[in-house]
């Protein structure tokens, strides 16, 4: 999957930022917003789409967009950049398929030896017993 492409999929808009900073931060919008259509994307196939709506779904919108912010950096350029390795770390992690689980069935000596450990905590708490006087 070549996260280049998607990167021209992506729409950016700066908004001011919170925090403190003085005078400056009233007149800079540094902060970056960063949003993603899955459904609109020309790049991903079907599988990667379902795939991606699964895996990220607690991080899109109603609409399946995807929105990412960014205001660590004082700098426009810096928070971009940084939101943009956000976005393709979360992809290439949403992109990866789980393995597929092979049922296994318990070997013969591993069942043995689960009954016969039950048969000794059987025949220990047996023993604890108050005989009978009958």
């Amino acid at each position: 999957m070549n996260t280049e492409k998607l990167i021209k999929e992506l729409s950016f808009k700066a908004i001011r930022s919170s925090g403190p900073g003085g005078q400056h931060a009233n007149k800079v919008s540094s902060k970056i917003e960063l949003s993603f259509d899955i459904n609109a994307s020309k790049e991903l196939s079907d599988d990667q789409k379902t795939l991606l709506l699964k895996k990220i779904a607690n991080r899109l919108t109603k609409e399946n967009i995807l929105i990412l912010f960014c205001d660590e950096s004082r700098s426009q350029h810096k928070n971009k950049e940084i939101v943009i390795n956000r976005f393709k770390k979360l992809i290439t992690v949403g992109l990866i398929r789980p393995k597929t689980r092979k049922p296994t069935k318990p070997s013969k000596a591993s069942i043995k030896k689960r009954l016969d450990n039950k048969k000794r905590a059987s025949i220990k708490k047996s023993s604890r017993k108050k005989p009978d006087l009958d």
